[in-house]
């Protein structure tokens, strides 16, 4: 059951009505049974005193786009009622005449467009109403008795009204019904949701509650009677053999799914969905089609479904029918597409949103991280609901051709066009060694300013994770993954770049950038001291590199491999013989490894910095007081030092690195591989010839 969270007096506390119905929508959006992300509207009819001094009415009502949720003051329009009820006189109203008309009835024009159901708010003749999505009553909705069983329910206390897509029709429909029955307390909306209201804003929040209780009692009591979904036909894998599984088969998955643009996958094994992708009857009703138009927005019609028998078949069996299943749902998607598109249709993605695995789960796509989640947690509900709808009756989805026009409705292909255009790395995933600080930390920083997801891998975990806080306050949940990694541990690198693909699906960069460094004569040169350099720099960039390698080639979407070497990979410094060592060796790999991964569309290259002083743990250890007492002066004139040997007179410093590297991670290098570009301010000896 949903429970009451209204506080009264916390409400009475609040300046005014708008300030109120940000209260209410809230409190509706904080229980997704109620509220879809970024579904639903609300609104508040109330008087607004213009410019000129007139006390008008208006209608408040929230603005395409936004989540209830999270709501703000700024997420409603205000609209002069006197001028958008005349609308109900009329007998008909396209979507752009409605869109164009509610346009020039807005308070201000810097106010967000209205929601499509504006009309609806308006038309029905109560002070507050709320248009929501609940589990319950969209179980009863997309019954094929949900008529019968709304007046079983509810007598003459609800109404019901067959599926129309939103817009003038039904909001005059739904208008009309309420403003001739009087006793009404709410509309059922046919494969859609609920329409409530009231004379204040705790009843009108109430009402919706108790609607929705009085549904979910009904279908509790029907769950009780038989198995849930007809049983349980297989058992979920236990949690850690299900992630083994995961690791190896999501990058060809999402290799499968990006064949048109690259995909952020998200895993989901929540009760709910494994209860539906384990049971007789999931398979069956998961493919009757989409339980809401809320939901088919993010998830499509239809989701993919993979057959799969967790206790006898392996990782190999369900990478193959992953990767045939996408392209058979490719070509099924086109056929629906081809029947039922209008002249100028665009093409959108045809590849699932939604893929169900029985003993798995759920497994779904987005352009981002946020995306993917809020797709899933969208199927949850439609999990729900079909839980809920078999045990009552018969579930029933809308018509292929209704699903088709909800996705295809240009007022919805509209609100893609409102979205900030895509960054350049969006939809890309880097991995980062190193990333605590120095050049790793600018590059992660650079790479999530484009667009990318960035997994952030140091010993120093700590750190890590504090860039990665940094990140997601800036561009947004889900962006970061911070990892404790050793770099010379095999295992830990191979399980860090596991927990990269459980995360995102898998890796489209990747940064070997982990570093440590000597200075020493080379008589004075210990065997641990050599050992202990190439453990990290060449070790560390073959595991990382290799176990990259391995993520993009399975993947087979391409993908750029980046060395951070230095200008000791090209020209020795006296006192390093180690280190300049390591770093030749460095850059010898990287041509080896580009020549073996041309085939796979995987670019390797190299970026040569010189000097890199400023934020580097490594000359804050001992490395700058050797460098400092080779070159025969003080630690404090070591920058000074290395500018005046430059051939530009300069300084280097993480974010100049940074910037090359995010030249070899996008497209701008996308036929350059084996390179090397030197970073540091004109080294004449280390010119790359």
């Amino acid at each position: 059951m949903v429970e009451d969270l209204w506080q009264e007096e916390r409400a009475q506390q609040l300046q005014d009505e708008l300030d109120r119905l940000v209260y209410r929508s809230n409190l509706l959006g904080a229980d997704r049974r109620v509220c879809n992300w970024k579904g639903g509207n609300t609104s508040t009819k109330t008087v607004h005193r213009h410019v000129d001094g007139r006390e008008i009415e208006v209608l408040w009502v929230k603005g395409s786009g936004s989540d209830l949720a999270t709501i703000t003051r700024q997420g409603f329009t205000g609209l002069r009622l006197a001028e958008v009820l005349p609308c109900f006189e009329r007998e008909a109203m396209s979507d752009e005449e409605m869109v164009e008309y509610l346009l020039g009835t807005m308070l201000h024009p810097a106010m967000p467009r209205p929601s499509i159901e504006t009309l609806l708010h308006a038309f029905i003749p109560h002070k507050h109403v709320d248009h929501t999505h609940p589990d319950s009553v969209v179980t009863i909705c997309n019954l094929a008795e949900g008529k019968a069983v709304t007046q079983e329910i509810f007598g003459d206390r609800v109404a019901w009204v067959d599926y129309m897509r939103p817009g003038f029709r039904l909001a005059k429909e739904v208008g009309r019904i309420v403003r001739s029955n009087p006793q009404l307390e709410g509309v059922f909306l046919g494969s859609h949701g609920l329409v409530t209201w009231g004379s204040t804003h705790r009843e009108a929040y109430r009402n919706t509650l108790a609607i929705i209780n009085a549904a979910q009692a009904y279908i509790d009591e029907r769950l009780s009677r038989r198995p849930v979904l007809g049983g349980s036909r297989c058992r979920a894998l236990p949690d850690e053999p299900c992630r083994r599984l995961l690791a190896q088969v999501l990058p060809a998955l999402r290799g499968a799914v990006s064949r048109n643009q690259r995909m952020i996958l998200h895993v989901d094994r929540t009760d709910t969905v494994l209860e539906l992708v384990n049971s007789v009857r999931g398979k069956e009703l998961a493919l009757t089609g989409s339980a809401c138009p809320d939901h088919l927005v993010h998830t499509k019609y239809l989701p993919l479904w993979v057959d799969f028998d967790p206790g006898r078949e392996g990782s190999e069996e369900l990478k193959r029918r992953l990767v045939e299943g996408a392209e058979r749902y490719k070509e099924e998607y086109l056929r629906y597409v081809e029947a039922h598109a209008r002249p100028g249709d665009p093409k959108l993605d045809p590849y699932p949103r939604v893929i169900l695995i029985p003993g798995v789960g759920m497994i779904a796509t987005g352009p981002d991280k946020e995306a993917a989640e809020n797709a899933a947690g969208l199927y949850q509900r439609a999990a729900a609901v079909i839980r809920g709808a078999d045990a009552v009756g018969t579930f029933a989805s809308m018509s292929p051709k209704d699903a088709y026009d909800v996705e295809y409705w240009p007022l919805e292909l509209y609100k893609l066009t409102l979205a900030p255009p895509e960054r350049e790395l969006s939809r890309r995933v880097a991995y980062i060694t190193g990333a605590a600080s120095g050049i790793g930390r600018a590059a992660a920083r650079l790479l999530a300013a484009h667009g990318a997801h960035v997994v952030l891998a140091d010993l120093n975990a700590e750190g890590a994770q504090a860039v990665g806080r940094e990140i997601e306050e800036k561009w947004g949940r889900g962006r970061a993954l911070a990892l404790p990694v050793d770099v010379t541990d095999e295992e830990a690198v191979q399980r860090s770049f596991d927990e990269a693909v459980l995360r995102f699906g898998g890796v489209d960069i990747v940064v070997s950038n982990a570093g440590v460094a000597l200075a020493a004569p080379f008589e004075e040169t210990t065997l641990a001291d050599w050992e202990r350099i190439h453990d990290v720099l060449v070790k560390g960039y073959f595991l990382v590199a290799r176990e990259g390698y391995r993520r993009l080639k399975a993947q087979g979407i391409g993908g750029a491999i980046i060395f951070v070497t230095s200008k000791n990979a090209m020209v020795a410094s006296k006192g390093a013989a180690a280190y300049n060592a390591a770093k030749a060796a460095e850059l010898h790999l990287a041509r080896s490894l580009a020549e073996e991964a041309g085939a796979s569309g995987v670019r390797v290259n190299c970026v040569a910095p010189d000097a890199v002083i400023s934020g580097s743990s490594i000359w804050s250890s001992r490395w700058r007081a050797e460098r400092a007492r080779d070159h025969g002066i003080d630690e404090e004139s070591l920058e000074e030092f290395y500018r005046r040997r430059t051939t530009l007179g300069v300084n280097v410093y993480p974010e100049d690195v940074a910037e090359a590297i995010l030249f070899f991670a996008s497209d701008r290098s996308g036929k350059t591989t084996g390179c090397t570009l030197t970073v540091d301010g004109g080294v004449a000896a280390a010119y790359v010839r």
